[in-house]
């Protein structure tokens, strides 16, 4: 059976206060995560855990994903922005226009994510988290489709989205110009078989669709990592 996806992973120099930062601002229920780091559990018709996992690598140039939150009206659109800032967030230039109806924010550990305003369709329906917006080809976003078996739900002048048949985040790219990698990547995700189904069977299947693997100091771990035809590393975890 198809991997699903398990999580969206943040590598974190402090583990304990990001997830306590995303944790007051999605409202999401927080746990011990067993691989030494915190785990947001999935609110409900979301699907994915966000999880915080230990890292001693500084965070280097802008994230090539990120979290775009949606809102009901300015007011909450107001809220959620002065919440993150009083969590530990603060706003930042990515370039943005300035008479964007989003608001461009960073965690506290410099992660950017975006507070889009109540008009935007596109994530309507999709959940206070509603999409994870990448840097990347259409290629790719072929490829996340296949591997995840989620249909495409925008496929236009090299952008692509794609979202679970049962509903939830998006997850988007958005075509060139492509941001460059500047070594391991702070966000990843993690996709795992789900209990009986086959790791191996379904790192042979990803491979075949374009993944490769990839050494990133792993070492002997029960997860496998690869990347995909952009070159953005995940992992593959044991099914579960």
């Amino acid at each position: 059976m198809t991997c699903q996806l398990f999580a969206v992973s943040f590598d974190a120099i402090d583990p304990a206060r990001l997830a306590r930062f995303w944790s007051g601002l999605l409202g999401r229920e927080l746990a011990d995560d067993p691989e030494d780091g915190f785990v947001l559990l999935p609110a409900e018709g979301t699907g994915f855990r966000i999880r915080f996992l230990p890292t001693q690598r500084p965070k280097v140039g802008q994230n090539r994903a990120h979290f775009d939150l949606t809102s009901t009206s300015l007011e909450d659109q107001q809220r959620t922005v002065a919440r993150a800032l009083e969590l530990g967030g603060r706003h930042i230039d990515v370039g943005q226009d300035p008479d964007d109806d989003h608001v461009v924010l960073a965690d506290p550990e410099g992660n950017e994510f975006c507070v889009v305003g109540p008009d935007n369709r596109f994530l309507a329906g999709c959940g206070v988290v509603g999409a994870v917006s990448c840097d990347g080809s259409q290629a790719v976003g072929y490829f996340w489709s296949e591997a995840l078996e989620w249909p495409l739900v925008w496929d236009q002048d090299e952008e692509t989205a794609i979202q679970s048949p049962l509903g939830g985040s998006k997850v988007s790219w958005g075509g060139p110009p492509f941001m460059p990698i500047t070594g391991k990547q702070r966000l990843h995700f993690d996709l795992a078989p789900p209990a009986g189904g086959d790791q191996q069977a379904e790192v042979d299947r990803l491979v075949a669709l374009g993944a490769k693997r990839i050494d990133i100091g792993q070492g002997d771990v029960g997860w496998v990592v690869l990347a995909d035809p952009d070159g953005n590393e995940f992992c593959v975890l044991t099914p579960r």
